[in-house]
């Protein structure tokens, strides 16, 4: 076999392989200097996802800040703004993207200090696990538990509680416990399926993807192992099937398929679906993705679909299971995170975004 053919032959393998593994989103939050950058750029630099110029130009950037002297500062893979550089903290939101052999990530790093808490908000909205980092020095702070109720009210399931810098304590198991204890009092009340305490050191790696000497007294997951395992797709299969509808594929007079992410559920050729808001009942004819026709699409997957008659259904229409409890109204109740500079009011008019769909509220 000549080598060429063999590259091409690899090259297939590993994106054959790359379409198969689950998509994990998460977010790290805390306060101010709980090492949330450092973190996320220690696990980029570990699943080896940086190319050399990257890594020398890490290098070179650590050397010209001189916060971790001669040793690569792994923030500086994520506080991309300038202003972010100068003051050292986390300013908007930064995501990053990496894999390992188990699972795809979209990692997003959000800041941690008070005034910038709304941007917080934005990461969470799409998060399925929240790494909420608390310094081992420092303990539970207010802006931790802010992060954590923000995190209970935007419907994150799974919490990782990192403490961090253990380095800095001397890899003490007692400060350890002592925080678990504290935060565990406090989210008692939060509506978490999962807490997970893993000690850590962003810095030395220690427990982030390798075991220690350091903390031989801790018997759960690494991190990184925490985060190839942790089951968050079940829960979205076992809800009924929702798919908010993105776009009609119409090219041309024979065929006209509905595109979208499904968001909840399961769906099947001849499923009987519901079309909201006109509450239209068909059958599905047949579930796409590019030119493969699928015996079965689930939560997570972006398809389009195709039904068994004509019914008007426009972007912003979803597609329900036809026994789903999903009801169409014009009045409802909710909680709302406020993110103006001005105050908002009773009775003004917004534009109110639900699923693909743009729509006028009060």
């Amino acid at each position: 076999m000549r080598f060429k053919e063999y590259q091409i032959q690899n090259l297939d393998e590993y994106l054959n392989h790359q379409s198969d593994l689950s998509i994990l989103k998460f977010i790290t939050c805390g306060s101010v200097d709980d090492g949330k950058s450092t973190l996320i750029g220690r696990m980029l630099f570990e699943a080896q996802t940086l190319f050399e110029d990257q890594i020398k130009l890490l290098k070179n950037e650590s050397i010209k800040s001189g916060t971790q002297g001669i040793s690569f500062d792994y923030a500086m893979l994520l506080d991309g703004l300038e202003a972010e550089r100068e003051q050292g903290i986390t300013i908007d939101v930064a995501y990053r993207y990496f894999s390992t052999k188990n699972r795809k990530f979209i990692v997003g790093d959000t800041p941690g200090h008070e005034q910038y808490t709304r941007n917080m908000v934005t990461g969470a909205s799409n998060a399925d696990v929240a790494l909420i980092l608390v310094d081992a020095r420092k303990g539970v702070l207010t802006q931790t538990r802010r992060h954590s109720i923000i995190c209970s009210a935007l419907g994150i399931k799974n919490i990782v509680l990192a403490v961090n810098k253990m380095d800095l304590v001397d890899y003490s198991s007692k400060i350890f416990k002592e925080i678990e204890i504290d935060y565990f009092d406090f989210v008692h009340k939060l509506n978490f399926s999962t807490i997970t305490p893993i000690p850590i050191s962003a810095l030395t790696g220690v427990n982030v993807v390798k075991r220690s000497i350091e903390m031989d007294w801790y018997n759960g997951p690494t991190l990184l192992s925490y985060l190839e395992s942790v089951d968050v797709h079940t829960e979205l299969t076992s809800k009924s099937f929702c798919m908010p509808v993105q776009m009609v594929n119409r090219p041309n007079s024979e065929f006209r398929g509905f595109c979208g992410l499904i968001e909840t559920g399961k769906l099947y050729p001849k499923q009987k679906i519901r079309v909201l808001p006109s509450n239209e009942i068909a059958h599905v004819k047949e579930i796409i993705l590019f030119k493969n026709s699928l015996s079965h699409a689930e939560a997570g997957q972006s398809v389009t679909v195709t039904l068994d008659k004509e019914i008007d259904v426009s972007r912003g229409d979803v597609l329900v299971d036809s026994f789903s409890p999903l009801e169409v109204s014009d009045q409802f109740e909710t909680n709302i995170v406020w993110m103006g500079n001005e105050n908002g009011y009773v009775g003004r008019s917004y534009v109110m975004k639900l699923g693909t769909l743009n729509v006028n509220c009060q």
